[in-house]
Order: structure tokens, then sequence, then C-alpha cells
């Protein structure tokens, strides 16, 4: 992430703790190095990130800038209806020893996406993105999936619910074909819940690879209104919903 220039700073509105999220409408606009950033500041407590999902915001910045709160135009997203996995990973499903399970190592999960990856410099996931993300998850609106084999955490993925939404934040492998496996996963707990959509904020090439289309900020944030204030999914049905569509589970791991 470029860094912010004097004068790039100074059009973004700073929030304090308690001011409200501006509204998306007034998102930096394209041709800028911060395109599609909303503000600045106002802290990663529980109560500001559920704002933000609310309205289709999320935090991403590097290390020695401010928070910084997104609504990128366009965006990228699953239809999870549109996604079927390809021959290669059925055969990889079937012929290794995987394990999946839900909401058992979620620190775990986050910590590996926050590791050093060969395409990038550095990570988004600071240490204060880890605690906000992790009292997310205690408090019920963040989720993980992980992936086992030999008992080795190698794969896996984080995000939160928005009511009738999920919105992936990150995944990981270290394994071939862990984080696709992870990713097929969310796709069978996204039809089992009913989710029209599955954000995946910004494009990259797995992501593309996986299916995932680029949708303009209304297309989303229409998306997001029809759903949001709906009750999320019960996580503790993942299970059942995994095993229905054949995948190995995993029970024997837990967060302390």
């Amino acid at each position: 992430m470029s860094a912010m220039t004097k004068n790039e700073s100074l059009n973004i509105p700073w929030l304090e703790a308690e001011t409200p999220l501006p509204h998306t409408e007034s998102a930096e606009k394209s041709g800028t190095t911060l395109a599609g950033v909303v503000a600045a500041g106002g802290g990663l407590s529980v109560a500001r990130l559920c704002e933000a999902y609310q309205q289709g915001m999320f935090p991403w910045f590097s290390e020695g800038q401010p928070v910084l709160w997104w609504s990128p135009d366009p965006r990228c997203v699953f239809y999870p209806t549109n996604f079927t996995p390809s021959r290669s990973l059925r055969k990889s499903l079937r012929n290794i020893a995987w394990r999946i399970s839900v909401d058992q190592a979620f620190a775990a999960v986050i910590e590996h996406c926050a590791a050093p990856r060969a395409y990038a410099d550095d990570t988004w996931i600071s240490h204060d993105i880890m605690a906000g993300y992790c009292a997310l998850h205690e408090q019920g609106h963040a989720h993980s999936i992980e992936v086992w084999h030999n008992d080795k955490l190698v794969g896996g993925l984080y995000g939160v619910s928005v009511g009738g939404l999920f919105c992936g934040e990150s995944m990981f492998s270290v394994k071939t074909d862990a984080s696709k496996i992870a990713f097929w996963a969310l796709m069978c707990i996204a039809l089992d819940a009913g989710w029209p959509v599955v954000d995946a904020q910004f494009e990259n090439p797995h992501l593309i690879s996986l299916g995932a289309e680029m949708v303009s900020r209304t297309t989303y944030l229409t998306h997001l209104q029809k759903v949001r204030d709906l009750p999320a999914y019960d996580w503790a049905q993942a299970h059942r919903a995994l095993c229905l569509a054949g995948f190995p589970l995993e029970t024997g791991h837990q967060d302390s």
C-alpha cells in the first residue's frame, strides 16, 4: 500500500472514537492514490468494526499509517451459486488426508494470514488488526475455517458475518490446495446459509482464479442493504453442512 501524501491525508475525514463513519459516497475518487478511502482514524473497537461492515466499509492500512476505512469501487465479490470446484480440487479432497474445522483456531488462522508472503513486502494484518478481529470473533461476529493435514494447520481463512452476508478478509496456505479447500468449504457454508454474495474486497489473481467477479460499489451496497439486518447464520450448523457436502471434519482442535 502506498504511503499517504500530506495533501491526500488532509482531504480524508478524521474520526475520533465517537465520530460516526461518513457515508460511502464520500470515498476518495478513482485516479488518486487512496481511491476508495472513506475516512481515517477512529480505532478498531468491536462497535466501530460492526458499524463499518454494516455500511460496506472495512479497515486496511500499512504499518505507520492511521486506520483507513475503505469502500472500493469496483468491489470484488463471489456469487456462491456460481462456484464449481475444479476436477483437480475434487481429486485433492478425495486423495489427500485433509481435515476441515470451523471456528476452532481463529487466532492461529489470523496469525498465519499475517505472516510474510512471497509476493508482498509487508502485511496489512498488524497486531491491532489481529486484536480487533479476535475481539470480533469472541463476540460471535468473525469466523474462521481451518484446514488440517497430519494434525498441522496448513490453510484457512477468516471473515466477518454481516446479517445475511459474509465478508472474507484473508486466507493462507502452507500446503498446495489448502486455501482452495478452505474456500470451497466457505462456498458450501454460503449455500447452506443462503448468502447471495460473499465479499472479497479487492481483486487479486488468486481470487479471480477462484471465480471472483468485479461489481460496482453501488451493486455491492445494494446486496448489503437487502440482507444486513437479517439474522446472522448460525455457525454451529457449519460442520453439519460440510459433512453433508462430503468434507472430512476435524474436531480435535480448539482455541484456548
